[in-house]
């Protein structure tokens, strides 16, 4: 695939995961990449929070980090409001957190700025 990148951690660039296994875009509330697949650098927390405020209001989701430097880079859903449900169980990676390793031009960009090819889970 032409358009294939490796999500890094924006602090300390541990490979977290790739576009082969994103599954959704998420750009107006929250700005996520949801991949169903993660590398071994991704650690959640067993505990469960609760969004008190913002999109998240209500959810309950795990917190993602990275395995290496500790930094929170997302999310796992376990339960939603309506409009957030397709999300549930999936790896959500706040875009402002990570980075993209473009393979084909070997470039590194900022993945708020990266736009890959059109992947919803919504239908």
């Amino acid at each position: 695939p032409k358009d294939c990148a490796v999500f890094q951690c924006r602090s300390c660039w541990a490979v977290l995961g790739d576009s082969l296994h994103l599954c959704a875009q998420e750009e107006q509330r929250l700005g996520l990449l949801v991949c169903f697949k993660v590398t071994n650098d991704v650690a959640w927390e067993d505990s469960l929070m609760i969004g008190l405020e913002g999109a998240l209001l209500g959810c309950a989701y795990n917190a993602l980090s990275c395995r290496l430097c500790g930094l929170t880079v997302g999310f796992i859903l376990y339960s939603a409001s309506k409009d957030l449900a397709y999300l549930r169980g999936l790896f959500c990676f706040f875009k402002d957190r990570i980075l993209c390793y473009i393979l084909k031009n070997q470039m590194i960009i900022e993945a708020s700025k990266v736009n890959f090819p059109t992947v919803t889970l919504k239908k």
